[in-house]
């Protein structure tokens, strides 16, 4: 088995919620049904479970528009990330910085660990498939900076 195979098999142990999800129906990627959409063109999707529930892990899928970044932020819960299309760029700190991202191609998968503060993005259309548990809150290191689809503001 080579690398790229142990990647996406350790994704996919990584996710039982949408392994549940696909026993019950699941979504090919084309078919998504996608709740929000901010103004930036990112749009986001519950598959299941509850954000809100305290403890309670979720699943869900983000669109992320070519060209479309997202400033320095956190989230109150670590996120795993499978990419299901495109490429994600990702990169940390609390200054946006190009030469600080790295790629995650198509199949890649990526922990983002709760209250790391990172900024991402793609250059590509791209979407991602992703579990963290609840109460899901995004924190923006510039309070003023617009949220994207899907990441509800810390109360």
């Amino acid at each position: 088995m080579n690398t790229r195979h142990v990647l996406v098999a350790g994704a996919l142990l990584c996710l039982p919620a949408a392994v549940a999800a696909q026993q019950a129906g699941g979504w090919p990627i084309d078919s998504i049904p996608w709740q929000e959409q901010a103004a930036d063109g990112s749009r986001f999707a519950l598959l299941e479970g509850n954000r809100d529930a305290p403890d309670e892990a979720f699943s869900y899928a983000f669109f992320i528009p070519s060209g479309g970044f997202d400033g320095p932020h956190a989230h109150s819960s670590t996120a795993r990330v499978f990419v299901a299309r495109g490429a994600l760029k990702l990169g940390y700190g609390t200054t946006p910085d190009p030469a600080k991202m790295i790629t995650y191609p198509q199949g890649s998968y990526v922990v983002v660990p709760a209250g790391a503060v990172h900024f991402d993005g793609a250059d590509v259309d791209t979407i991602i498939i992703g579990t963290a548990t609840g109460r899901w809150a995004t924190t923006y290191v510039d309070p003023q900076a617009g949220g994207s689809a899907g990441t509800p503001p810390t109360d």
